[in-house]
């Protein structure tokens, strides 16, 4: 279930700036897309990190 090679590359993707060349080269359909999965990313993010806190915090 856990992927580091993709979300090393999704890193890098984003890092690079290649997003945004990808996004100001797109279609408005394809735009919508970008922003849902940015969007959705941002969600799963903020379950790590709670997810995350829960772990390291739980109580034994």
């Amino acid at each position: 279930m856990l992927n580091k090679k993709f979300l090393s590359d999704l890193e890098q993707y984003l890092a690079s700036g290649e997003l945004e060349q990808d996004f100001t080269h797109s279609s408005e359909e394809r735009r919508l897309e970008m922003l849902d999965f940015l969007e959705k990313l941002m969600d799963v993010a903020e379950l790590a990190d709670r997810t995350a806190t829960r772990i390291i915090f739980k109580k034994k």
